[in-house]
């Protein structure tokens, strides 16, 4: 069976591979949010109401209504939507729905996808960082995930251009560190620099034109 790429903006929903691509490059949506985008476009251009969309991607579980915009959010965070008039239409007191123009391409061949020009090392782990914003933190849903009591649910914000990173403390508890010095301003990180959340040491490395490592982990 051919794949089935759905594209809208510099958006490709990709239902065989369960990837999401904006701008060529790969970006991270939680499986329910996944799903969510999946059922808001198979349903285009009608209105979901909040009580048929928990019960198709939460079947069986108590979901609220703020879990739901939680889930809303992630996907336009995602696509690069900012408010909620734009692709994932919000239709207060009602629901949701998918209102961008789309096309399905079928069996065309993927481009290839460059790869990410820096990441963050935490010993043996590495997470590449495209353009874009993301989330550090404990919560299950964080683009980097970081899984302990001693780091916040959102604990930092990482803003990606490229191969410039800027590191945004989100009021953590415990604070986030760059070269041993407290963030309390927006951060840009240099190749080498640390970047300490709660008991993890993380290593900020960009990726020179061969592809290796411009740096070393010290």
């Amino acid at each position: 069976m051919p794949e089935l790429k759905i594209r809208f903006a510099d958006c490709t929903f990709d239902l065989d591979t369960r990837q999401l691509l904006r701008g060529g490059h790969e970006v991270h949506l939680p499986p329910k949010a996944f799903e969510l985008l999946k059922l808001l476009v198979d349903n285009r251009p009608r209105v979901l109401s909040k009580t048929e969309l928990i019960e198709h991607v939460w079947p069986g579980v108590f979901v609220s209504d703020a879990s739901l915009a939680k889930a809303v959010s992630r996907i336009r965070q995602a696509i690069g939507q900012r408010d909620d008039s734009g692709i994932i239409r919000t239709v207060h007191g009602c629901g949701y729905s998918f209102a961008a123009a789309l096309s399905e391409d079928q069996g065309e061949p993927a481009s290839p996808i460059p790869p990410a020009a820096c990441c963050l090392v935490c010993g043996r782990q590495e997470f590449p960082l495209v353009d874009g914003e993301h989330v550090v933190g404990r919560d299950v849903d964080a683009s980097i995930r970081l899984d302990s009591p001693k780091v916040s649910r959102q604990h930092a914000r990482l803003i990606v251009r490229g191969v410039s990173v800027t590191v945004l403390d989100l009021g953590s508890k415990n604070g986030s560190f760059v070269r041993g010095s407290r963030v309390t301003d927006p951060r840009t990180l240099q190749p080498g620099d640390d970047l300490r959340i709660g008991p993890f040491a993380l290593v900020f490395q960009v990726a020179d034109y061969s592809g290796s490592t411009e740096s070393e982990l010290r």
